[in-house]
């Protein structure tokens, strides 16, 4: 309650994206002074792609992009982070604004365009890290992407690179061709196209689980081509879903959206579509890899939903801005 007040009164009148900024200082300075620590519990334990995780539910990728807030979020109680998405290539992302509430929708529309550090510089921020606090880290994820000043034609090269920098450094590794706002990203989700890509990523994982993260607005046939794409190959799992481009079901008035311009739709209204791919995977996988649920996962309800229809952890990340500090810990806590 407490935090929905502070969203309301402080937060809801910044830009987004100004807020964002501000909390990941926040956070970063709770962390150096001991604050986020006096958060941690222990929940318990999920085994996935032979990882041990605190708890069934993470972060998503989208919130640490380059990896400065891999503690004080497991403070927080994110049984792991997924950081990223992570570019061979350093990028600005795309032209402000980029990112906006809808706060009657309990979502978000956001075209941040993959802006990140790059490989070099966050490989070389895990490095540290791990130097520093070894197994005293949580599961690290790390989701990458294709360079926006890399032509789809050269992607693979573009994922190997990254690949072949971060292993070293992650617990998993998270492919994604399914954001909608880099310039013909998606258009690799298509299995001809895919497939080199996924061989490629898990040639340098040094034995790392892979997944592939698809977004929900596949056809039913295309998610089941990538999900046997990924059992032929040996991944790990598919993590479901990514963004939509979809504005279907908005309470949001049309105008408003549509001054918003174009971007992936994430929070709540994601939920049902989200589960429905889940089941599924769930069932034409039958068990044979994990499947990790992310769209619209707000209470601890919703998470015991998505592992009782077949998911092996659950990720968020919308629910978070709108819900507060104590969110992954209430929802980790209850499961």
């Amino acid at each position: 309650m407490f935090y929905k007040l502070i969203f309301k009164a402080v937060f809801s009148k910044l830009d987004p994206e100004r807020a964002h900024h501000l909390v990941v200082a926040a956070l970063r300075l709770g962390s150096l002074l001991g604050v986020t620590r006096l958060f941690k519990s222990h929940f318990r334990q999920v085994e996935a792609f032979g990882l041990n995780f605190n708890g069934p539910f993470g972060i998503a990728a989208g919130f640490d992009k380059n990896a400065v807030l891999i503690r004080p979020l497991a403070d927080l109680g994110f049984s792991h982070i997924e950081i990223g998405t992570v570019t061979a290539l350093a990028q600005p992302g795309n032209e402000r604004p980029r990112l906006f509430r809808l706060v009657k929708d309990r979502a978000l529309i956001n075209r941040m365009g993959f802006n990140n550090d790059g490989a070099y510089a966050v490989a070389d921020r895990l490095g540290r890290l791990r130097a520093k606090y070894g197994d005293k880290l949580p599961i690290i994820g790390v989701n990458i992407g294709k360079s926006k000043a890399v032509d789809v034609a050269n992607a693979v090269a573009d994922y190997e690179t990254s690949a072949k920098l971060l292993s070293p450094f992650a617990d998993y590794l998270a492919v994604n061709v399914s954001s909608p706002n880099t310039p013909g990203l998606r258009s690799l989700q298509e299995v001809s196209a895919l497939r080199p890509i996924l061989i490629a990523v898990k040639n340098q994982s040094l034995g790392l689980p892979v997944l592939v993260k698809i977004a929900p607005d596949l056809a039913n046939e295309d998610i089941l081509a990538i999900a046997d794409l990924a059992v032929e190959l040996g991944l790990a799992g598919v993590i479901a879903t990514n963004t939509t481009i979809s504005r279907e079901g908005l309470t949001t008035d049309q105008e408003t959206i549509a001054a918003m311009g174009s971007g992936g739709l994430s929070g709540a209204p994601l939920a049902n579509k989200s589960l429905e791919v889940l089941r599924l995977l769930s069932g034409h996988l039958k068990g044979e890899m994990a499947v990790i649920s992310v769209g619209g996962v707000e209470t601890a309800e919703d998470v015991e939903l998505r592992l009782q229809n077949g998911a092996t952890l659950v990720q968020g990340y919308t629910g978070f801005i709108y819900q507060g500090p104590l969110w992954a810990r209430e929802l980790n806590r209850t499961n």
